[in-house]
């Protein structure tokens, strides 16, 4: 594993947050004033040519800006949260409990973007926890070490250290001392050979891993609309651009894990936004009807007329969506060591 930087500091000590013109790195002033047409950088599915939208087991060039917003991660993180499969945690706790030669929880989260991911989970573990940051913008890495949770369930310490650079080539070696990875919207934005190299690692390493909210390629919207698969059927196309495995991730990672001894189970996570997430559902609409359109241009015309209903409903608090999504754990044998 190769990174940039490494920072290590308890959760307690929060330093100053960073003012608008700090966070112009991440792409976007926290003082901008956003227009109604903006998609927020980040947001939603869209991402520009060859661009993934989250970490990746690949060198990346240094000069490559930052792909989320603050605002975007802000804006999605109650959703997330309420979407996570709870029924996976006992099985990930019973694991935990009984891994060898384990003082404490080392957890690796992969493209953690502002720590969504250890704001959830960290709280619903006991004993002691480290966690390991990934991600390759330095603010969001700022933003997740100072919001991460200072106690686990039962009081514990909680620690947090930052890696700032992409994952270059996951490995077993990389993972010596962790307890479990964890992830976010991540398997969907992989190839095939990314999660055998993934699951390669993990089960190589007898490290669990909870990978949450990978898209599942199917969309509800209340009132229905006679466009609404049509454009489903182009997004999930879009999703699969350059290889990416898109909808069907969980299902290769399923197999990926198992083909390596490892047990996988699998849970719904399906976002579901009614009037109290207006803000979040405009963004998320936009994106995937962007998104659509890029993949099939001569939707174009309808998809506008489209998306101005929906918003119009969206505004009005008449409209309810749910986007479907996949949690899995996969629980690999234990090494037996102390790696």
């Amino acid at each position: 594993m190769t990174s940039e930087t490494t920072t290590t500091a308890p959760v307690g000590a929060i330093p100053a947050q960073p003012g608008p013109t700090d966070v112009t790195d991440a792409g976007v002033g926290r003082e901008r004033e956003q227009t109604p047409s903006e998609v927020i950088p980040g947001a939603g599915p869209v991402v520009r040519p060859g661009e993934r939208a989250t970490v990746r087991l690949r060198e990346t060039g240094p000069e490559e800006p930052p792909r989320y917003a603050p605002e975007w991660l802000e804006l999605r993180e109650s959703a997330d949260a309420a979407a996570r499969a709870h029924d996976l945690l006992d099985p990930l706790r019973i694991r935990l409990a009984n891994m060898p030669g384990k003082a404490g929880t080392v957890v690796h989260d992969l493209g953690c973007g502002t720590g969504s991911m250890g704001r959830w989970l960290a709280p619903r573990l006991d004993g002691p926890q480290h966690w390991i940051l990934h991600d390759r913008d330095p603010y969001l890495l700022h933003f997740a070490a100072v919001a991460s949770p200072r106690a686990a369930a039962d009081g514990s310490r909680v620690t947090v250290e930052t890696r700032r650079g992409d994952v270059a080539r996951l490995t077993p070696d990389a993972l010596i001392g962790a307890s479990l990875v964890t992830a976010s919207a991540l398997l969907d934005v992989l190839t095939r050979e990314e999660v055998d190299i993934l699951a390669e690692a993990c089960t190589g390493a007898g490290c669990p891993a909870l990978l949450t909210l990978s898209v599942a390629g199917r969309v509800e919207l209340n009132p229905a609309h006679p466009l609404d698969a049509e454009l489903t059927e182009a997004f999930n196309a879009h999703q699969r651009r350059g290889g990416l495995l898109g909808p069907d991730s969980v299902t290769a990672a399923c197999e990926a894990f198992s083909d390596r001894g490892a047990t996988v189970k699998v849970h719904p996570s399906a976002w579901r936004l009614g009037p109290d997430e207006k803000a979040l559902t405009e963004q998320w609409l936009r994106g995937w009807v962007g998104a659509a359109v890029e993949e099939r241009p001569e939707l174009a015309e309808r998809a506008d007329a489209y998306l101005a209903e929906r918003l119009a409903a969206n505004a009005a608090g008449e409209l309810r969506v749910v986007v479907h999504h996949s949690d899995l754990l996969a629980l690999a044998r234990p090494t037996g060591g102390t790696s």
